[in-house]
């Protein structure tokens, strides 16, 4: 394997290039013409348009990507996360191509990508489940019943979803016909599939998943957990590792379920199996993702391992160079989404040019991004800016260096989730561990944040106003002398 193809964009295609370079492999990007100028299109060694902007007509049309490899002689092809990194008709045609796809078989991403199928292949090994029903659902009567029989509040979900689409909240029977008409429409319109099935809804759930890893020699070994649970629409802003309420023997417990989950498929490379976990501490099943994780670095730093290396050694046929025993963790991670959202307006996103963009440094800080000052975010794809991952030797030490870092992380132009992260991080229920999914719903208003990074320089020219106003007062006779504070905080902002 001396060439590879990224199939993706922004800070994940960067991230693969730079393992790959370090592993003597060359690479190729792949950019839309809204990427021309982007970083990872400098960063390769080689580089292939493949069309317009919109993803529709470049990152989501596999023979465009086929093509680019024949191009440039690339043998393989990393898809990173989204795009057409979970698809197996792709997957498929990369190895109808003769080409070596960094990823799972087409066979194991066809039954994990769907919830149905993937509940199936799990229950052969006796792992845990929400209750709820194993098939799809579509008579409403029938439905009636079975939800009746296991008992309200209930979640209705999309069978082929993922990310909160399809997926609906049921309190009590009276509602039940329309929040189901409700889910099938959007599960329809989302996914080109309208199934649905039926789980009882927990109530106040943790959101934990494990990494694993398989071999093509039959090796399957879990790089324990990673907490997921501060989110927005369903959606992860804040990863953590390891979770902070896992006993060891949960830990191992979880380890083994999800190592017996991917067996069930015979899964090759990196993969992530996904938990709910109750008040209780007890744990359910709930997906697999069939891919590298946006929340991989995290457990990067906890394990000492370099995840996209040991993909494409996996996909070179080389057996895993560890065993379950030989991994230990080591010290705690936490991770940032730098989004171009703004937290003020229910974390819509915001689109614009970065006027400035400065990150910070120092010891047990890394940021993954794909931008640079001057640059525009696209409204084409995922709002992403970047990942800010913090290490320490322990959680205390990995939330206050997030602070710092977020003090440093200098970014204007745009509205981000930066202060929304310093808002976490120091909020009494995060640093106590004593927090769920529900976390933004039940803690976060708005109002007591402020605006992030570009609000500072909006600040110093309500200052320097409020300055001129006053000194207006004064030479009339009417003001009051100003505050040593107000006084001291403008002369030393204007030094600079």
């Amino acid at each position: 394997m001396n060439k590879i193809l990224i199939a993706n964009r922004g800070e994940i295609a960067l991230r693969i290039m730079r393992s790959a370079r370090e592993m003597g492999i060359l690479t190729v990007a792949v950019f839309s013409e809204a990427d021309r100028e982007a970083l990872h299109v400098r960063y390769a060694d080689e580089a292939v348009c493949i069309g317009p902007a919109p993803a529709n007509q470049s990152y989501l049309v596999g023979e465009k990507i086929i093509e680019a490899c024949r191009l440039t002689g690339a043998e393989a092809i990393h898809p990173g996360y989204g795009f057409l990194s979970e698809n197996p008709a792709f997957a498929t045609m990369v190895a109808e191509a003769g080409l070596i796809l960094i990823g799972p078989t087409p066979e194991a991403m066809a039954i994990m990508g769907n919830k149905l199928s993937a509940k199936a292949a799990a229950l052969k090994y006796h792992i845990p489940m929400v209750p709820g029903t194993e098939e799809a659902i579509t008579d409403i009567g029938e439905a009636k019943k079975r939800a009746a029989e296991v008992g309200f509040p209930i979640l209705i979900k999309a069978a082929a979803g993922g990310g909160g689409k399809g997926m609906r909240i049921v309190e009590e029977l009276s509602v039940f016909e329309e929040q189901m008409q409700l889910a099938v429409s959007e599960a329809q319109s989302a996914f080109g599939d309208g199934a649905v099935f039926i789980e009882r809804y927990v109530s106040s759930p943790r959101h934990i998943e494990i990494q694993v890893l398989g071999d093509t020699h039959g090796n399957i070994v879990h790089l324990f957990e990673r907490e997921c649970s501060i989110q927005r629409r369903h959606q992860k802003v804040i990863e953590e590792a390891p979770s902070s309420v896992l006993s060891p023997q949960i830990r191992a417990q979880m380890g083994k379920c999800a190592v017996d989950v991917a067996r069930s498929v015979n899964y090759t490379g990196a993969g992530t199996v996904e938990f709910i976990l109750d008040e209780n501490l007890d744990f359910f099943f709930l997906e697999m993702n069939t891919r590298l994780q946006v929340e991989h670095p995290v457990t990067e730093l906890i394990t000492g391992l370099d995840l996209v290396k040991e993909q494409i050694k996996i996909a070179r046929g080389e057996a895993l160079s560890f065993s379950q025993e030989d991994l230990k963790i080591n010290g705690h991670a936490i991770e940032l989404r730098v989004y171009a959202e703004d937290p003020m307006e229910n974390f819509m996103p915001d689109i614009g040019r970065l006027k400035t963009y400065r990150t910070p440094k120092g010891n047990g800080v890394r940021v993954d991004d794909g931008f640079e000052e001057g640059m525009e975010i696209p409204v084409y794809y995922d709002p992403m800016i970047a990942k800010l991952i913090t290490f320490g030797a322990n959680r205390s030490e990995a939330i206050s260096r997030m602070i710092r870092a977020i003090s440093e992380y200098d970014i204007t132009g745009i509205q981000t989730t930066l202060n929304f992260g310093k808002f976490v991080m120091e909020h009494e229920a995060f640093t106590s561990g004593n927090f769920d999914t529900h976390f933004v719903a039940k803690y976060f208003d708005p109002a007591q944040i402020s605006l992030n990074s570009g609000n500072e320089d909006e600040a110093l020219i309500a200052a320097i106003v409020a300055l001129g106003e006053l000194r207006n007062k004064k030479m009339s006779g009417t003001a009051a002398p100003a505050t040593g504070t107000e006084s001291n905080w403008l002369k030393n902002r204007l030094k600079y």
